[in-house]
């Protein structure tokens, strides 16, 4: 590769480098790497130690092995049903070693026949199995070592093993690493990380990442690393903070004569939990800042009841509260019960979905309600707010962030309190929730149901039934769950609609019910309502049920093909049932198919129905990225921090942050502007991904 000898900065676009050729910049940009800086935060997925290759393998492992050796032979064999074979025959460097040569498997890859041929060395690495006498590593990753130039950037030190894609190799990646490396202007990289986080100089830290000199020094670099990103996230997220602590606000807290009035007619007292949390909303709601809170808690917690008790202060204060839901049926449900507490204390409720907009729209022009409820619909112009004091959103994680931007536009900055029933991991709320005050509710209302799991493989289907019989004869309603609404040929999991007449001639003469989210919005309402009634007493459903029905009289509950969901929507989905007194159970059948990660996450859902343990396991199985996700967190994703390795990080930096912010809010001390054109800078690579 001829470079000309340039100065280059992060900033420097890719397509300046006249020596990366057109075909290689395109494939760098669907890697999403546009500048140099890019490349450079494109960090190593894993290392390689090439100072000392692993021994040939002699047996299977579950550890990858690192090898280097000579293609002895290659050979392409043709199997049925048009599929290809390609082996590589490797002998190990060592002339004098005495393992058995290894040999290197692919199907169907083209493209690695015509990469590898016989006299080429080649680093392998890969899990080595058995195969008859035979070691065998299948689909290896690997790189052929030439011996040019260059070979010292490849060999006899720390390789990084960058991502690689279609036109740009794991090989290409490093050697253009290296090459911006020696280019880049020092001047032009400046460190972040305020010194007493972290005194490490960011240029160096560059280097090391990509090329250690040695362990300690990969480690020290990535902690640099680490601490730069999450100290940028959390300058993002106390500066949301801040912005919501300077709008102008109002107070919108009654006496609170109307939530006595409504404590007083349940039957049953709040806990501990509850109470505590009111007093935190209170608290807000009697502020002239505008109230950004989440309160969150585990399924059957009492967040509703929390929310409306705060509703009710927002109202006697003269003001509109609104709560909104992520569906129609979750909508439906929350108005009917506050309709039904409500209506005794003089207040007026209105229902706002799409499909209903006509009536309330017709209700609104006759009478202004106090409580409002509804699906996004509520966003949208003729929702009824003229004096909208309090906005609850509900399921918080199904909105995005220029929704709820949106709904706070409603009304002159009302209060926004944040409900969710996933309970979310401490290192989440300081990151996702960042910007938000925290409720949390960690105590379960007395007189609630036990709940027994229990993982049965499919063919206990007949056990199932019979145990689904006993209890509907006993009285109790069961529901049944499937992933799809209709069969798939791309997936091998039962369907709702398939399986419906199958339930109905198993559970004869008992009544089932079929609701999914096609089912037009009226036959849902009067589904939903034959279930509550005890009309119904088996509803064969989808995840439409995952939130917010609340039948208190369904204590059975079958989920067929349970490895196709995830812990957090597992957990969902048993929290519909448990809530009366009444001893409740959870099956969940596994396919034929169920691997052992999905017979391991099953394994941990049995076990607990404590909701923020199993939030925790979710977040390691599935890793943070869908839950930091850009466009629901409005947050940057994260490149090299791991929030649960890293959670002591994130605490320093958000301290850092804070302290910062609480420093100089406008961020307007000049020895600040890094950090303020820092904050920009983040800010615009948000909103280029939204968009």
């Amino acid at each position: 590769m001829g470079v000309t000898p340039i100065h280059l900065t992060p900033s420097t676009h890719l397509r300046e480098l006249e020596w990366l050729g057109a075909p290689r910049i395109r494939a760098l940009d669907r890697l999403g790497c546009e500048t140099v800086g890019d490349i450079l935060e494109r960090y190593p997925r894993r290392y390689e130690d090439r100072h000392q290759f692993d021994r040939f393998p002699t047996g299977e492992s579950d550890t990858p092995v690192c090898v280097c050796g000579m293609v002895k032979k290659t050979q392409l064999r043709y199997l049925r049903a048009r599929q290809r074979m390609f082996d590589a025959v490797l002998e190990e460097d060592d002339a004098h070693a005495l393992t058995s040569p290894l040999i290197c498997r692919w199907f169907n890859s083209p493209w690695v026949e015509k990469s590898v041929v016989q006299g080429q060395r080649l680093i392998v690495y890969g899990k080595p199995k058995r195969s008859g006498s035979n070691i065998v590593i299948a689909h290896p990753e690997f790189e052929v070592i030439e011996e040019d130039a260059e070979v010292t950037v490849h060999v006899n030190r720390i390789a990084p093993i960058h991502r690689a894609t279609e036109g740009v190799s794991v090989r290409v990646m490093r050697r253009l690493v290296w090459d911006i490396l020696q280019r880049l202007n020092p001047a032009s990289v400046d460190t972040i990380v305020p010194k007493t986080l972290d005194r490490t100089d960011r240029l160096w830290a560059l280097r090391q990442i990509h090329f250690p000199e040695n362990v300690d020094s990969l480690e020290k670099a990535r902690r640099h690393l680490v601490m730069e990103e999450f100290f940028l996230m959390q300058v993002l997220v106390a500066a949301k903070r801040a912005e919501n602590a300077a709008q102008p606000g109002a107070v919108h807290c009654g006496q609170g004569t109307l939530m006595r009035r409504l404590h007083e007619s349940l039957p049953f007292p709040l806990t501990s939990a509850q109470l505590r949390a009111v007093d935190e909303i209170r608290g807000d709601l009697a502020s002239s800042h505008p109230m950004n809170r989440l309160l969150h808690g585990d399924v059957g917690s009492g967040k509703t009841l929390v929310a409306l008790s705060a509703m009710l202060l927002c109202v006697e204060a003269g003001y509109q509260a609104a709560l909104m839901a992520p569906t129609q049926i979750l909508a439906e449900q929350h108005y009917l019960n506050m309709r039904r507490l409500c209506e005794p204390l003089g207040l007026r409720v209105a229902l706002r979905t799409g499909s209903r907009r006509e009536d309330t729209v017709a209700l609104l022009q006759e009478t202004e309600p106090h409580l409002l409820v509804g699906t996004h619909a509520l966003l949208y112009e003729g929702a009824g707010f003229t004096r909208l004091g309090l906005a609850v959103i509900d399921e918080q994680h199904k909105f995005g962030v220029l929704q709820r931007a949106r709904l706070r536009e409603q009304g002159t900055a009302p209060d926004v309190l944040v409900m969710t029933a996933t309970p979310i991991p401490r290192t989440l709320t300081m990151t996702v929730y960042g910007d938000l005050d925290v409720s949390t509710l960690d105590e379960m209302p007395k007189g609630r149901g036990k709940i027994i799991t229990a993982v049965r493989e499919e063919k206990k289907l007949p056990e199932a039934v019979k145990f689904i019989r006993e209890h509907l004869e006993a009285g109790r309603q069961a529901y049944i769950v499937y992933p799809l609404i209709d069969e798939s040929e791309k997936l091998e999991a039962k369907a709702a609609a398939a399986e419906f007449q199958k339930w109905r001639e198993l559970l004869a003469p008992f009544s089932c019910e079929l609701l999914h989210g096609r089912v037009a919005p009226e036959e849902k309402d009067a589904i939903m309502e034959r279930f509550r009634s005890g009309k119904a007493n088996a509803l064969i459903a989808t995840t439409v049920i995952e939130v917010g029905i609340d039948v208190s009289n369904a204590t059975l509950m079958l989920i067929e093909n349970a490895e196709r969901f995830g812990l957090a929507q597992l957990h969902q989905l048993r929290g519909r049932v448990g809530r009366g007194e009444h001893k409740s159970y959870c099956v969940l059948l596994t396919g034929a198919k169920a691997d052992e990660t999905a017979k391991e996450k099953l394994a941990i859902f049995e076990k607990t129905t404590d909701g923020f343990e199993i939030a925790e396991h979710d977040l390691r199985i599935r890793g943070p990225g869908d839950i930091l996700g850009t466009a629901q967190s409005g947050l940057p994703p994260l490149k090299i921090g791991d929030v649960f390795r890293d959670a002591e990080l994130m605490k320093l930096a958000r301290n850092a942050a804070f302290l910062l912010f609480d420093r100089d809010p406008g961020l307007e001390h000049p020895e600040n502007r890094i950090y303020r054109d820092a904050l920009a800078r983040t800010r615009r690579a948000i909103l280029s991904q939204v968009s």
